[in-house]
């Protein structure tokens, strides 16, 4: 068995990576009153350059080489992910309220797992699907009920469902620059998107902020809430893959509309109480969730971020090194059964044709090819 289980400590930073991007999203609609949508999310990626360079030592070689390597796939995501998706949530929060745009974001982990499954056949089995459904399903009453207020503009949750899959699209195009340095991937996309939401600000004239605070604001929310939530959902996506990064994900919406009530925004009834048992409900499934059978991983040399405690790396340095670090490195032939997840070192078929379930989750035997 391994020191550390991939799949609960991927679970835990996707946990956190839904938390700091929660409490973003009222704070964003605070914050961003006033201001063009595109003015916002340039501001916001702005932020996200910043934490993502402060938290690498402000490095240049790892981004400027992720660039040259992935150029077009990087433009694409930035587009998506940090200009039009963010613009479109920010219109969105500015026409709907808070609680309302907040709860809306739980699509994006329906959408993120539907691509995952799919585009790259992420096996699921029936205790995810029951996590994914009752998180959808908390989601959904919060929206309908939301959807009754006065104050909600249909056209401003439209906006936020269009921003949720621009986010999803954004994350399946991600997962090829998974063993890539997790933040020259935040500090690309958000360079890239904050340049191309700046130009589209400009080029329609859009309203910027009123004082220097409100500029400050808008870039410690984007630190905090895109740059830091977006290194901690790529680290958990290399540990537990696309789809159950975007199902635990699926919390966000519900930190946010309770940071909302905190803020004041009353909107919510009947919803926000059946809600409750859904998310609580979806967060349990996935916290005892296991996934273990006896696999192969063939012989294979690549490089990426990586530790010695995870029994996939085992080759020695000399001085020795501790924690995590990135090398080319080789892998020799290995045969083992543990709890795992379908991340960098466990991307196999499941033909379900000799499975076992422990904890209500498949686990079928078969071998490991890279």
């Amino acid at each position: 068995m391994l020191a550390r289980s991939s799949l609960r400590t991927g679970i835990a930073i996707a946990a956190l990576s839904a938390l700091a991007f929660g409490v973003s999203a009222p704070a964003v609609a605070r914050s961003s009153a006033g201001v063009g949508p595109f003015t916002s999310a340039a501001l916001l990626y702005a932020g996200a350059l910043c934490s993502s360079w402060a938290i690498s030592g402000f490095g240049l070689r790892a981004p400027l080489g992720l660039l040259r390597r992935h150029g077009g796939r990087l433009l694409l995501i930035a587009s998506l992910g940090a200009a039009l998706g963010p613009a479109a949530f920010v219109w969105g929060l500015q026409k709907s309220g808070a609680a309302s745009g907040s709860l809306l974001l739980n699509f994006e982990a329906v959408f993120t797992a539907l691509f995952a499954w799919y585009w790259f056949a992420e096996p699921v089995g029936g205790r995810f699907g029951a996590a994914l459904a009752a998180m959808a399903a908390g989601g959904a009453v919060l929206a309908i009920d939301g959807a009754h207020q006065a104050e909600v503009h249909p056209l401003g949750l439209l906006a936020i469902v269009g921003a949720t899959l621009c986010w999803a699209i954004d994350n399946s195009l991600t997962r090829a620059v998974s063993e890539e340095p997790p933040f020259a991937v935040v500090a690309v996309k958000s360079a890239l998107g904050a340049i191309m939401a700046l130009s589209l600000a400009r080029g329609l004239a859009e309203p910027t902020p009123r004082s220097p605070l409100q500029y400050l604001l808008l870039l410690a929310i984007g630190a905090v809430g895109y740059g830091l939530s977006l290194r901690l959902y790529l680290e958990a996506q290399t540990r537990i893959g696309a789809a159950r990064t975007a199902s635990v994900f699926a919390l966000a919406p519900f930190v946010g509309a309770f940071v909302a009530w905190l803020f004041g925004d009353r909107a919510l009834g009947w919803g926000g109480a059946l809600s409750v048992p859904c998310f609580a409900l979806g967060a349990y499934l996935h916290l005892t969730e296991r996934h273990q059978h006896r696999h192969r991983h063939e012989a294979l040399e690549h490089e990426h971020a990586h530790r010695h405690d995870d029994g996939h790396h085992q080759h020695s340095h000399v001085p020795p090194v501790l924690g995590e670090h990135t090398h080319s490195h080789r892998h020799d032939p290995l045969e083992h059964s543990h709890d795992h997840a379908p991340d960098l070192h466990h991307r196999h078929a499941h033909d379900g044709t000799d499975s076992q379930s422990q904890s209500q989750s498949h686990s079928p035997k078969d071998g490991h090819e890279h």
